[in-house]
């Protein structure tokens, strides 16, 4: 292959990725036509019953016959999911059954009318949102639509028609599709069809050819639905190209910024830029400025957003002042080329002084391109919001500013017999900034005009009248009236500025201290509540949160006190937030009639959790959906995910770690055990073997001592098994030791009496002081401890050397040492030595399994305390074990 037509890498792995999703995922074929009637039930219809012939499982979920007599029949010998009955204001209403066609799962779902609005009450508030669920659970689906439906096309429609089709698709599920099948319909076809009745009853059928069904419509209706699906084929051969590096002919860079905001406009900018975007085949983004903007407008300039949002724009909302500036420095991060804004449509003289944000964005633009788009001049209708009290009522605002201009004047009649008028006008000036700086601007600009007039009336002569004698005093009252004007705007702008950014100020150092908090704190329980605390404290919200256990089910770990447990309904929304990875409750297009709001928490490897928010008044919920605070919620949301992912992946870490040295220890364990084994069997299978050679003729002084050496091997095999049982045992975690007051001279008294015979040939010397309290102990591991201790200084010492057991109280804990005079050890063996099956050489030739100093420690922890060797000056080694003194413990 030549190099220069080598697939690339990454457009490989991207092509991969993307057949990869079609895949896990459920297929979706789309219908299209250009008007109702066209026949694409009829045709969706007919192929199903082709995929039933060849044996795949078809299920019928809606389809919408409208009565047609050929449309029904081919119902016929298909399987039909029954409907779901709402009661809806008296009214029983039937619509698709989600929850059935989810558990039927069937190969092949038909799904009709795409763009259908759903019933109050059902889960999605429209059909395709149920179709991208079932798609999300790898359903096939086939469904129908006509063009006007799809949302980027909407002012293109009503434009030709003069409807406005308010049930809308967005274009990414045309996106999603597999395949678009065009069910084409010559226009007069279409109108005689109508005209037979076979599209709306007659009497729908009049009013439609006149109105929607003209000739004109129907034409531009067909040119539309034929450039959907050319544009449609012609990106799958794109992409075909494109995974595949055959010849890449489109390797575009555009990159498509529109801005949005409050005015109804913006609705028509955010389609305009989703169709260029898919002219371009481009990724597109929306941005919002928020400058200081009353609740409504920010609500409006929020669902322009949304818009963007669902039909496939990347959303961004950027605080700032200046526009223009602000547009140009986010395009140039983004690498934008091109820049989408609506035609300004306030007055001009506005423009002449305020100066105009188009022409300073064209100015700023230099080398990306700026489309100014004529926006809608009638109001769009927007959703009733509360509205924020003002900080006060305006009489007061002017009330006050003319408070201030009153103080300002007294203070220049006090200054009038010393000082000229030019320096009165500088009072007036500092007034003017201060009602500017406190109030709004309408009492500002008020102020500015009463400032000249009351310098006017008071202190030009002739004084107290408006009467002029001198005409340049003229120009020093528009110089005035000016500068004042020019001041109180700039401080107006300066206040909002600050207003700005003292709000982003105060979401950072939120967003901060709940990350660094984050860091700090390890441990499920402790992060959720961490968690929890600061979403109540920023949010003013109550707040559970739920965790999927090990069957796939969800847990309330965590929730603030007050709050109402959550019933099956809200556990089902829940249960389904965790499956789909979306949000649902109010402020959601999911199930929006609930007072909760159900938000995945995501993480980098999925969904780790869901956390429910409920906010009691309406002025919270209004609050939250503001642009800024919803972006603050999902920054909080994603660095909780993220700590509770780094939570979840370090407990995943430690079971590995755990699991290793558990692997690790089996291997040294099995190979410990199998060397120890071997050599006592050996010497038991010998001599057993020597027995059984020599019969009878064996002489009774060599039969005794074979008997004895399988006797004494036997013994050695049987203690290596206690002590692996009884290592086990203390390793377990499970094991709790049987505490009791005893005196530590009876314990340490049955250790020596075991060992009578091997301590036969050593002094051996005991010193307890005469205070020493009673010892709260397990008799049992305790003198098994002691027993350990006194066979390693026998086996590791020269006979005849002397061992040394003492016990006194220090620093509120019982020392027991126990020593002895042999060669002591280097200094790093004085750990090592209380590991499992660690064997050291002292130079006694005495052999064993590197057990017994393990289980000392061992029988040490479960009693709360610690053991530790150490090399005793003149030679020898020491063990110093330390037990808690255990006071007022119960020796019943």
């Amino acid at each position: 292959m030549d190099a220069d037509h080598r697939p690339d890498p990454d457009r490989l792995l991207e092509y991969v990725n993307r057949e990869e999703n079609k895949k896990r995922g459920g297929r979706l074929r789309i219908f299209l036509g250009m008007a109702p009637g066209v026949g694409k039930t009829y045709s969706m219809l007919e192929t199903a019953r082709l995929k039933q012939a060849e044996g795949v499982d078809v299920l019928v979920g809606v389809a919408e016959t409208h009565g047609r007599a050929e449309t029904e029949a081919l119902l016929t010998g298909l399987a039909i999911l029954p409907r779901q009955r709402i009661d809806y204001r008296g009214h029983t209403l039937s619509e698709f059954d989600l929850d059935q066609a989810l558990s039927r799962h069937p190969e092949l779902l038909l799904v009709d009318e795409l763009a259908h609005t759903n019933a109050p009450g059902c889960r999605h508030d429209k059909r395709w949102k149920d179709v991208v669920e079932l798609l999300d659970n790898g359903v096939d689906v086939w469904s129908t639509l006509n063009v006007q439906h799809l949302e980027s096309l909407g002012d293109i429609v009503a434009q030709i028609t003069g409807v406005r089709v308010r049930e809308t698709v967005p274009d990414t599920l045309l996106e999603r599709a597999e395949s678009v099948v065009l069910v084409d319909l010559p226009p007069d076809d279409l109108r005689q069809r109508l005209k037979e009745g076979k599209v709306y009853l007659p009497q729908q059928a009049d009013w439609a050819s006149t109105n929607f069904f003209r000739q004109g419509n129907l034409m531009a209706l067909r040119e539309l639905a034929l450039r959907a699906t050319a544009q449609r084929a012609n990106t799958e051969v794109l992409v075909y190209r494109h995974g595949r590096s055959i010849q890449t002919t489109w390797p575009t860079s555009e990159r498509i910024l529109v801005c949005v905001g409050p005015s109804p406009s913006s609705a028509k900018l955010v389609r305009a830029a989703k169709r260029l975007a898919s002219e371009l085949h481009a990724p597109w983004l929306a941005v919002s400025i928020q400058t200081a903007l009353p609740q409504k407008a920010r609500d409006s300039a929020l669902r322009h957003l949304k818009l963007a949002e669902e039909l496939g724009a990347e959303t961004f909302v950027i605080q700032g002042v200046s526009v223009a500036r602000e547009i140009v420095a986010f395009a140039r991060q983004q690498n934008v080329t091109k820049i989408i804004v609506g035609k300004p449509v306030r007055r001009r003289f506005r423009d002449l002084i305020t100066g105009s944000p188009v022409d300073q964005l064209i100015r700023e633009s230099a080398e990306i391109d700026v489309h100014v788009i004529r926006g809608e001049t009638g109001e769009a209708a927007v959703a009733p919001v509360a509205k924020r009290p003002p900080l006060a009522l305006p009489w007061r605002q002017y009330l006050a500013a003319g408070g201030i201009l009153g103080a300002c004047t007294g203070i220049s009649f006090a200054m009038f017999p010393f000082l000229d008028l030019a320096n009165l006008i500088m009072v007036y000036m500092l007034g003017v900034m201060a009602v500017a700086i406190w109030l709004r601007r309408g009492p500002a600009v008020a102020a500015s005009v009463l400032s000249v007039v009351t310098f006017d009336f008071f202190f030009v002569p002739p004084r107290y009248s408006f009467a002029v004698s001198d005409v340049r005093h003229l120009i020093t009252f528009v110089v005035m009236f000016l500068v004042a004007l020019v001041m109180s705007s700039m401080a107006g702008k300066l206040k909002r500025q600050a207003e700005t950014a003292g709000q982003a100020g105060r979401q950072s150092v939120a967003l901060a201290a709940l990350a660094r908090e984050l860091v700090a704190t390890r441990g499920l329980d402790s992060l959720l509540t961490v968690a929890q605390r600061h979403l109540v404290d920023v949010f003013r919200v109550r707040v559970v949160f739920l965790l999927p256990d090990d069957a796939g089910g969800l847990l309330v770990r965590a929730k603030t006190p007050g709050t109402p447990a959550l019933h099956g309904k809200q556990l089902g929304m829940a249960q389904w937030v965790l499956a789909n990875g979306q949000p649902a409750g109010w402020g959601t297009q999911t199930l929006a009639d609930s007072d909760t709001v159900f938000l995945p928490l995501k993480g980098a490897g999925g969904v780790v959790g869901v956390v429910t928010l409920e906010a009691g008044a309406a002025e919270t919920k209004n609050q939250m959906q503001l642009p800024d605070q919803q972006r603050l919620l999902e920054a909080f949301l994603a660095q909780i995910a993220q700590a509770l992912e780094v939570d979840r992946l370090e407990d995943a870490a430690k079971a590995t770690l755990v699991e290793m040295e558990s692997e690790k220890l089996k291997s040294s364990l099995l190979s410990s055990v199998t060397h120890d084994f071997q050599t006592p069997l050996a010497a038991i299978a010998g001599s057993a073997e020597t027995i059984m050679l020599l019969g009878k003729s064996a002489e009774f002084d060599v039969l005794f001592g074979l008997a004895q050496n399988i006797y004494n091997e036997s013994a050695r095999l049987s203690r290596l098994v206690d002590n692996l049982l009884r290592l086990a045992r203390l390793e377990s975690g499970k094991f709790k030791p049987n505490l009791q007051a005893v005196p530590l001279e009876e314990v340490l008294g049955a250790a020596l009496n075991r060992l009578e015979p091997s301590l036969a040939s050593r002094p051996v010397t005991v010193d307890l002081a005469p205070d020493l309290p009673l010892a709260v102990v397990d008799e049992v591991l305790m003198e098994q401890l002691f027993v350990n201790l006194l066979e390693n200084a026998v086996k590791h010492t020269p006979a005849g050397t002397a061992v040394s057991v003492s016990a006194k109280v220090r620093e509120a804990q019982l020392l027991i040492q126990v020593a002895d005079q042999g060669q002591g050890l280097p200094p790093e063996e004085l750990e090592r030595i209380f590991d499992r099956f660690y064997r050291v050489n002292r130079g006694s030739g005495a052999d064993g399994y590197g057990l017994g100093l393990a289980i000392c420690r061992l029988i040490a922890k479960v009693h709360g305390g610690d053991i530790t060797a150490r090399n005793v000056s003149g030679g020898g080694l020491r063990f110093d074990l330390t037990l808690p003194l255990r006071t007022g413990f119960n020796e019943a």
